[in-house]
């Protein structure tokens, strides 16, 4: 066993408000497993800054203007980029949460989230793990009943919709 400290999960803020981004970076800022390499007020910028840094976990917005959350996830893909995200929003709806997640999203919160919980959705995103809370999972698990799943498929949903 190791006795050297991980290093901090590197962690950029994709928002298109600049008190939301000043707020976020104030408040991981201060985590000292977290260290804030940037933040981008675009899904453009965003692109930029990952390029050039890769980071370990991204906290994106879905609404900004011009490139937005879900377009800008796409376009990284696209580019081969290996994203760990957790979409940080104000928007909930079924579609939302949807696209978010098929477009690549390991997390979805909401901006009224403690940090308490933010900070585990970061860890649990950054081990490579799903972090949807388990309101967001039945939205999330009603929406994909829409589509066509298989049964077996439903029954996870399902279960992940009750969580333990």
């Amino acid at each position: 066993m190791s006795n050297h400290p991980a290093a901090p999960i590197r962690i950029l803020i994709v928002d298109d408000h600049p008190v939301v981004r000043a707020g976020l970076t104030s408040m991981l800022g201060t985590q000292a497993e977290l260290e804030v390499i940037g933040s981008a007020s675009s899904g453009e910028e965003a692109l930029d800054i990952i390029h050039r840094t890769i980071p370990d976990v991204i906290l994106l917005d879905l609404r900004m203007p011009g490139l937005n959350g879900i377009d800008m996830l796409l376009a990284a893909k696209k580019r081969g980029s290996q994203l760990r995200t957790i979409i940080l929003t104000s928007y909930e709806t079924d579609e939302d949460i949807y696209r978010a997640v098929q477009a690549g999203a390991q997390g979805y919160l909401l901006k009224d989230t403690p940090l308490k919980e933010m900070l585990e959705a970061i860890r649990v995103v950054n081990a490579g793990k799903r972090y949807i809370p388990r309101q967001i999972a039945q939205r999330l698990a009603e929406r994909m009943m829409r589509t066509e799943l298989t049964a077996r498929e439903l029954e996870i949903l399902k279960m992940l919709a009750k969580g333990p």
